[in-house]
């Protein structure tokens, strides 16, 4: 069952940024579409406040700044999702295996930070994740 993302999620999401600094937020606001946002206790009221209705919000540890060490840790035998912080502060996300790593290499040039996802989430769970209710509060989203 999905939880709902009510004024306990936003709480404990709040309390993970005063340890961490920063999180990475994945916003699934349709089926296979997603956004992608760092948060910092600075940016997390305007991130909150563009969220499309009944996202799926998935909190990941923060990008890492050692993008050649990303890339170094790549499995070679499995698809990941590989996410990149861009020069201007975008974030991008593509699903990779062993055949596109010579191809990431020239998508990464100019990144700032990146981290790899394992696409099954039981491999390595998020650190938590929750649907955005309706405006008067009911979970309506089923994910």
């Amino acid at each position: 069952m999905t939880q709902a993302a009510d004024e306990n999620f936003w709480e404990r999401l709040r309390a993970a940024l005063a340890l961490s600094q920063a999180l990475l937020l994945e916003e699934a606001y349709l089926r296979n579409a997603t956004r992608w946002h760092r948060l910092t206790e600075d940016t997390l009221h305007a991130v909150r406040v563009a969220l499309g209705p009944r996202a799926l919000l998935t909190v990941w540890p923060d990008l890492t700044p050692d993008v050649d060490a990303v890339l170094a840790a790549l499995p070679q035998d499995e698809s990941v999702e590989f996410v990149r912080e861009a020069p201007d502060a975008t974030i991008h996300h593509v699903i990779v295996d062993e055949s596109d790593h010579q191809r990431l290499a020239t998508l990464v040039e100019g990144a700032r930070a990146a981290c790899v996802l394992p696409l099954p989430l039981d491999e390595h769970p998020p650190l938590f994740q929750a649907a955005l209710p309706d405006s008067d509060g009911v979970l309506r989203a089923r994910w």
